[in-house]
Parts: structure tokens; C-alpha cells; sequence
């Protein structure tokens, strides 16, 4: 029986639609230190990380990784702690992918809690906003027009300096009508509803694309919106 890809995820990308992008795949819930030692008795095909634990549990570390890359296992990171764990092992053969990665990668990015937020254990459903994708989101609004740039660096700031937990939607809307008034942040709220990016969840389909490109099985072309979370 051929061995089937792992890949850990969890509030990134809802799971219905992973499955669609990467047909047999195994999907695990976000990856924490000790969850990859089973795997090396009998090591997959390929093993994707998007999703990981910062705070509830240890963080898995680089040197978990290393024994999988170390037996020619193709391990790819993206979006959460798997672009994190890629630039550091990249130089050891971990692939990283998407644009989070790239922004980690050149130094645009280095703080952790760029991508840390907080979710429901049980549903893997997002109680929070990742400051990355708040921070690209109205990087997307400012050149579309939506936003100006003084906006775009007030916005970002504001949210920057809260504690991840609190990096919220609902937080977001009232800093925005506090900087923006109240008819501006009503046209900005509609804008970020119905077109604003999520690039974890962007980075996360690129993730899954590649790993089934890597395999030689066929690509979804996942023509859909992503749900509203």
C-alpha cells in the first residue's frame, strides 16, 4: 500500500477543504513537540506542517525535524509554524512555501507572534486574527485605495501592540472607526468582509498543492471562496 502524506493543520485552513486539495492525505491537528518521533519507525510519504502549538504546548523544534529530512522525507512549512521552522531548516533541505515564508526568509518579518493566535481545541475554529495576515490584509486595503498610507501604519501599530489574544476582529473594526470615523470604517468593514486576503490560508493551499504536485497526483483547482472565520 503506498504511504500516505501527514500534514499537521489546524485553524490555517478549514479541513473539508485541505482534504479536496490533497486526496488521501492523513490530517493531524497542530503539531507540538514529541508528534513527529511515531513517524520515524515508519515515515510517510511526505510530511506538511502549517499549523502549530506556541503557548498551550512545547513548540516542536527544529531538531524534531532534522531525523525526518535526515531519512530523505520531503517536509514542507508554511504559514504558521511551519514557515517558521522552514527558514531554519532550510539550509537542511526543509522546503518552505508561500509568501509568509518568503516575508520570515528575507527579514521583513521576526517576530513569532506575527502568526500566533488563538483557536477552539475542539473545532480548530480561529478566536483571533494573526497579526501577519491583519498586517497584509491592509497592506491589500491601502493599495486598492481603500485605505491611506497614514491609516494603513495607525491601523497596524495599534493592533501590533496588543497581545495576540486580543488581536481580534471585532478589536480591529473599532480601532479602524477610531482612526477612520464612522461612515469611513462601515466602507473599510464591507471591503475586509467580502475581499480582504488571508494569506495563511493562501500560503496553507500552496503548501498542499505542492506536496501533491511532489507526489504526481492531480491538483484541485479549489475554485471557491474561502469561508468568512
Amino acid at each position: 500500500m503506498p504511504k500516505c502524506p501527514i500534514v499537521f493543520l489546524g485553524p490555517s485552513l478549514p479541513r473539508e477543504l485541505a482534504a479536496e486539495l490533497l486526496p488521501g492525505a492523513t490530517f493531524l491537528p497542530p503539531i507540538r513537540r514529541g508528534d513527529l518521533r511515531p513517524l520515524l519507525d515508519e515515515p510517510p510519504a511526505a510530511v506538511g506542517i502549517v499549523d502549530g502549538e506556541f503557548f498551550q504546548s512545547l513548540a516542536v523544534s527544529p531538531k524534531e525535524i532534522l531525523p525526518l529530512l535526515e531519512r530523505g522525507v520531503p517536509v514542507y512549512g508554511s504559514s504558521s509554524m511551519g514557515a517558521l521552522r522552514a527558514v531554519e531548516l532550510e539550509n537542511y533541505g526543509m522546503r518552505g512555501v508561500g509568501r509568509i515564508f518568503e516575508l520570515f526568509r528575507r527579514g521583513r518579518l521576526i517576530a513569532d507572534d506575527e502568526v500566533a493566535l488563538t483557536f477552539c481545541p475542539a473545532t480548530l475554529r480561529p478566536l483571533s486574527e494573526p497579526l501577519v495576515n491583519i498586517r497584509l490584509a491592509l497592506s491589500a486595503a491601502h493599495r486598492a485605495g481603500i485605505i491611506s498610507l497614514a491609516e494603513l501604519i495607525g491601523l497596524t501599530r495599534r493592533m501590533k501592540a496588543l497581545y495576540f489574544p486580543e488581536r481580534t476582529r471585532e478589536r480591529l473594526f473599532a480601532v479602524m472607526e477610531q482612526l477612520t470615523g464612522p461612515k469611513r470604517a462601515i466602507a473599510v468593514r464591507h471591503w475586509w468582509l467580502t475581499a480582504a486576503p488571508d494569506t495563511k490560508a493562501e500560503d496553507a493551499e500552496h503548501l498542499l498543492r505542492g506536496i501533491a504536485e511532489h507526489l504526481g497526483r492531480p491538483v484541485s483547482p479549489c475554485a471557491r471562496e474561502l469561508p468568512a472565520h
